[in-house]
């Protein structure tokens, strides 16, 4: 089987993320500056990658920032529940800040990414996040042998792509970044996925100028 090309971008910016509230399943629309990452990454993509098919999460982050992409490339968005950010339980809605404070004896397994750890009310142990999102990738990249494919996510989504391609364990301390709009080239095949390059945000370097001409 030949191998899948999947371009793994994390959605456009909100009013959470900059905040560092935790989103997770709750439903946080873009931001004006996410919708313009999202439009110049769009752009860039258009330019310069053959795509295939477009898949996102089904949290309206994800979904308008993979729409962008679609109208240009003129295809539709599929969207998919596996790829939805990690479910935070408690942690929800609330700042890293107030996790220490309110839930101290969570926010300690919360900093050392204990893997079997859940969030208390209902949260997502970081096993059952990676059993997820593998599951899911491996579902969606096996339609498209020798193909293309976006996939418009989360941040928790991408740090679990990074660690498969990697080899690199749940706990291992993250030095990679999750930026917004950010694309992330990956190959699978059936044996796995290999990371080609991560982190490229060439097309935010528009978003800058953009903002000084106004």
């Amino acid at each position: 089987m030949e191998p899948t090309r999947i371009l793994a971008i994390r959605h456009g910016e909100t009013a959470w993320n900059v905040d560092t509230r935790l989103q997770g399943h709750l439903d946080i629309p873009l931001n004006d500056v996410g919708l313009r990452q999202a439009q110049h990454l769009a752009r860039a993509l258009v330019q310069r990658d053959a795509i295939d098919a477009i898949y996102a999460s089904d949290l309206s982050r994800a979904h308008t920032t993979a729409q962008a992409v679609a109208q240009l490339v003129g295809q539709s968005v599929t969207t998919h529940v596996g790829l939805r950010e990690r479910h935070f339980g408690a942690f929800q809605g609330r700042t890293f800040a107030e996790i220490e404070v309110e839930l101290p004896e969570h926010a300690w397994h919360w900093r050392k990414r204990t893997p079997d750890w859940t969030p208390p009310d209902g949260g997502e142990s970081l096993i059952a996040l990676r059993e997820r999102i593998v599951a899911t990738v491996d579902e969606l990249a096996a339609r498209h042998p020798g193909q293309q494919v976006v996939m418009v996510a989360h941040g928790g989504v991408m740090d679990i792509l990074y660690r498969a391609a990697t080899r690199l364990e749940l706990q291992a301390p993250r030095t990679w970044q999750l930026t917004n709009t950010a694309v992330n080239r990956l190959l699978w095949t059936p044996q796995g996925l290999s990371l080609v390059g991560w982190g490229d945000t060439t097309h935010l370097a528009a978003l800058g100028k953009d903002e000084t001409s106004v």
